[in-house]
């Protein structure tokens, strides 16, 4: 399955979906000024194992970067994925 993460403004998420559209899950976050904060993490249960939370975080991360803000994970499935990639520890400001 190939799955794209999009920035989803107005429901204030980052979404990952397939070709077709189907979310798989979703990753909540606040953002203000130059830092972003993320709340909540979602993957569906039948999607669980697949590695979407991961491609998720990986995807949100990067797009963090690439804006180059700040980032406060609260979530802790992104405080423990970032734990996990020490590469992306910098982000955390």
């Amino acid at each position: 399955m190939t799955i794209t993460v999009n920035d989803v403004p107005e429901k204030h998420r980052y979404e990952a979906t397939d070709a077709d559209g189907t979310v798989y899950g979703h990753v909540e976050y606040i953002r203000a000024d130059s830092k972003i904060t993320f709340t909540h993490t979602e993957v569906d249960p039948a999607a669980e194992g697949q590695g979407i939370g991961s491609t998720l975080a990986r995807a949100v991360l990067d797009q963090a970067r690439a804006d180059g803000i700040a980032v406060r994970p609260i979530c802790p499935f992104i405080k423990g994925w970032i734990a996990r990639h020490p590469d992306y520890s910098d982000l955390v400001r």
